[in-house]
């Protein structure tokens, strides 16, 4: 009678295997067949997660004995993109355990792309601008040789690129080939004393000034200027100020 050896390297395998099946199956019922088993017909308040990111909403949720799920994304200017902005049921609900919790998730503000606005003269510009819910920011002057006088030679953000709305676009605009033309200097907040110094000194004339009641700044305060700060002009040219005072309202020409 012939016996077969004995396979003690698969029988330890064999072992091992079913060690491994019943570790699993022990910690499945204990983590979470068992919970919920003894959670049965309780209930739980739902927590506060509305504002807080996605990630960190489920975590508590799960901790909390909860079913996160999200349902949809939607813009919404008041939470970051990426967080909880509405939950339901809301915070406070008493509900089962493993009830669901859907969560709608802020997409951030809404956003537009910039246009190109080189080459457009900074008029057209403007108005390109508004119809995209954007608006024209701070611009500067730069001689140029490729671009005629009052075009866009340049935009601080490129073309395409998503902004909220709203948002300025900086932009450099041509001021032609050489030309004797420089930018009115900015003389709003300044002393009339101060602002007829500068202006003087940047080349050009102070001409009518135009007294006005303001009760927020010292007399003898700009309020405005025109032509506008940055713009290009000859020199000599005049530019009008707006000047506070107290009292009653008058009017005065210097020269």
């Amino acid at each position: 009678m012939n016996f077969r050896a004995i396979d003690y390297k698969r029988i330890l395998k064999i072992l091992g295997i079913l060690l491994g099946a019943f570790l699993v199956l022990f910690f499945l019922i204990d983590d979470l067949i068992m919970p919920q088993y003894v959670q049965q017909g309780k209930t739980t308040k739902v927590p506060a997660v509305v504002g807080i990111p996605v990630e960190e909403a489920n975590r508590i949720l799960l901790e909390a004995g909860l079913v996160p799920r999200e349902s949809e994304t939607r813009i919404d200017k008041q939470y970051r993109i990426g967080t909880v902005a509405l939950q339901n049921p809301p915070a406070g609900s008493e509900v089962k355990f493993g009830r669901g919790v859907y969560l709608t998730i802020s997409g951030g503000e809404p956003r537009v792309q910039v246009p190109s606005l080189r080459g457009k003269s900074l008029r057209d510009a403007i108005f390109t601008l508004e119809r995209t819910a954007l608006a024209i920011g701070k611009v500067q002057y730069e001689v140029s040789e490729e671009f005629p006088e009052n075009t866009i030679v340049a935009q601080e953000i490129a073309e395409s690129t998503k902004v909220k709305n709203g948002s300025r676009i900086n932009v450099t605009v041509s001021q032609g080939r050489m030309s004797n033309k420089v930018p009115v200097p900015d003389i709003t907040q300044k002393s009339l004393a101060e602002a007829q110094r500068l202006l003087t000194q940047a080349g050009f004339k102070v001409g009518t000034i135009i007294y006005q009641i303001n009760l927020d700044l010292l007399p003898n305060t700009v309020i405005d200027q025109y032509p506008k700060a940055g713009e290009l002009l000859s020199l000599d040219e005049v530019i009008t100020l707006f000047v506070s005072q107290k009292g009653e309202k008058k009017n005065a020409l210097e020269n």
